[in-house]
């Protein structure tokens, strides 16, 4: 009935989406199983991507040939550069998004794919063979055969939705939790846990007042994700933000004897960046209103997601303190929101790669291992793709370090700290965030994806040489550049700089504090001539590259010394537990672990670096 797959990906959220199309692309035979055909690449929560470090990830995995970027920008209906006010580290890409869109763009991107076949039915449990994995067992009892498996079930696994006192198995609202494989894995020595998340009610836009609420229009020159010519944001539609009050905390503290998070039946942890509105009123209680973003679905509905209010409480509670909120007092609900447990697998059972090291060509990616958010999902998945596809062949996985991008601090954090909440990724994490720009992600990371022998990147690969000789062309025009008294010290002084006595090179005075290109070219004719020529991006890439390239040179300089001990290797069999003068907590944590190299041994909690010391000093015997 099935020919043998390559790669089967077990789950069509995010995760799995990216997961098929990498390994797919990559040239395997790639079968992706889905309970619901229907809800392929599904915004189970809010209809948005990117945000804070998120921004970067998509970029990211567009620049390594991932679609999820591709799909946003031709699904999205707003679109904001975060943090323009703070440096270019931390300018984060988000786009509001056509949650219908955004699904069936995926689908159809999918299907149109020759190397990608579906089946429609719960995966109960995978086919282990010599300790490797070679397919899965489906509900009605088929086994498919594969030669490797990326599980990517998100809150599937023996998922638990709450509402108040009411509990029911589920996935997510209106669909079954998907059981057996978290039992099989148990009984082949996985650890499991259980996590939870939440969402919040959507509510009938026709019924609530926007003139009672804030205006949050989206950026007036919109970008994109993509470094592909996808389609650019025409006829933005409007966010709008309101806040809670003390009569709202007040209602809803009436429902906290029937809430499932205080009365101890949820047992999960939740997102500690992400907590309930009931949660937030709790920890918070010195403050009078949180804010709320009131989101739009897409263009043809009236479905409105309310992002900052995530609530399990019952759902009398939920309809009352919210018809207490500015905006919402004739607000109609079309469903409350909900918490949800589910199983997940401590990451440090992975290798870098994310293969499991329990079963051999068993992937996992996403919300299983313990991360929230489409983005995180996604680069797990894009990643397990690729290594899945990697395995097949017999080939070395691919492993992008720290200082590579978001992606490889997201997987190096998992594989070496694990995580006992659900693992959101922020700028804060990444110690070269200057290098791990959403501005040149496509620099950083297409030329890797071109030697893995990607011949789809093309059309990516030859935007990408266009954009490195533009920036080279304008980097040499500005670098030559000089400024006169005359020209510049008017505008400096009415920026509150200080005006020049003499000529000076124009990189001098980008480099001051709140001077950028951008003002420059409007006192400057001959420059704003020139860089009418090239697109806004590139412009703003060369003023960040020169503007901090002194922070840039440091954490270049930061990145080779670790990249010395990345050059150390360590032997999977190596018996940690024979060296006495290591800690007894660094022989118990190397020997769960089992790093691979010496920088990996060095980012693993408890692991000194006095015992770093003494591997090297092994090592060099």
């Amino acid at each position: 009935m099935f020919p043998k797959y390559d790669v089967i990906v077990v789950g069509a959220g995010h995760a799995g989406c990216e997961a098929a199309v990498a390994a797919a692309n990559m040239g395997s035979k790639v079968m992706l199983a889905t309970m619901n055909m229907q809800t392929i690449a599904q915004m189970s929560c809010n209809p948005a991507m990117g945000g804070v470090a998120k921004g970067q990830i998509v970029r990211e995995i567009d620049a390594l040939g991932g679609y999820s970027g591709v799909v946003t920008d031709h699904s999205m209906i707003q679109f904001r550069m975060l943090n323009k006010s703070k440096g270019p580290a931390m300018w984060s890409p988000r786009a509001q998004s056509d949650r219908m869109e955004f699904a069936a763009k995926w689908r159809k991107m999918l299907e149109e794919h020759p190397n990608v076949d579906f089946w429609q039915e719960m995966v109960k449990g995978i086919i282990v063979k010599d300790g490797r994995c070679k397919g899965v067992m489906t509900g009605i009892g088929l086994e498919i055969e594969s030669e490797s498996v990326v599980l990517t079930n998100g809150t599937f696994l023996n998922g638990l939705i709450h509402i108040g006192e009411k509990q029911f198995g589920g996935g997510r609202a209106g669909e079954k939790a998907a059981t057996g494989i978290t039992e099989q894995l148990l009984e082949l020595g996985f650890e499991s846990g259980r996590m939870k998340t939440g969402t919040p009610p959507r509510i009938d836009g026709r019924s609530l007042n926007w003139d009672n609420m804030e205006l949050q229009p989206g950026d007036e020159r919109p970008s994109k994700f993509s470094y592909t010519d996808t389609p650019p944001l025409v006829d933005q539609i409007p966010c709008h933000i309101t806040y809670t009050n003390p009569d709202v905390h007040e209602t809803l503290k009436e429902g906290f004897d029937r809430s499932p998070m205080f009365n101890g039946r949820i047992r999960g942890l939740g997102p500690r960046y992400c907590p309930s509105i009931e949660d937030k009123i709790n920890r918070f209680a010195d403050r009078e209103r949180h804010q709320l973003f009131v989101e739009p679905e897409g263009r043809n509905t009236c479905e409105i997601y309310v992002n900052g209010f995530s609530s399990s409480l019952p759902e009398d509670v939920q309809y009352k303190a919210l018809k207490r909120v500015p905006g919402f007092e004739d607000m109609k609900m079309f469903r409350p929101g909900y918490a949800i447990e589910y199983d997940f697998f401590p990451p440090t059972q992975l290798y870098p790669s994310l293969e499991t090291k329990h079963v051999k060509q068993l992937f996992f990616a996403g919300q299983i291992n313990g991360t929230t958010g489409y983005e995180e999902a996604a680069s797990q998945g894009l990643m397990a793709g690729l290594n899945a596809h990697l395995s097949v062949k017999e080939e070395e996985p691919v492993v992008l370090k720290r200082s590579d991008a978001y992606i490889g601090v997201l997987i190096d954090d998992l594989v070496n700290k694990g995580t006992k909440e659900p693992y959101r990724m922020f700028t804060s994490r990444a110690e070269y965030r200057i290098l791990l720009r959403q501005d040149n992600a496509d620099i950083r990371l297409t030329p890797i994806a071109q030697k893995l022998g990607m011949n789809f990147l093309e059309a990516r690969s030859q935007k990408l040489e266009e954009k490195i000789d533009a920036a080279y062309e304008i980097e040499r025009y500005i670098r030559k550049l000089s400024v006169t008294p005359d020209q510049v010290n008017d505008f400096l002084s009415s920026a509150g700089s200080n005006p020049i006595k003499q000529g000076m090179k124009l990189v001098a005075i980008l480099g001051r504090p709140n001077i950028g290109l951008e003002q420059l070219r409007e006192v400057l004719p001959g420059l704003n001539t020139f860089l009418d020529k090239y697109p806004i991006e590139h412009v703003e890439l060369v003023e960040t590259t020169v503007k901090y390239e002194g922070y840039i040179l440091k954490e270049k300089e930061m990145v080779e010394k670790m990249n010395r001990l990345e050059d150390v290797k360590l032997k999977s069999n190596f018996n940690y537990n024979s060296l006495q003068s290591l800690s007894a907590e660094a022989r118990e944590k190397l020997s769960i672990i089992k790093p691979q190299t010496i920088g990996q041994a060095s980012r693993i909690s408890g692991v000194s670096p006095s015992d770093i010391s003494v591997l090297l000093v092994h090592i060099r015997k």
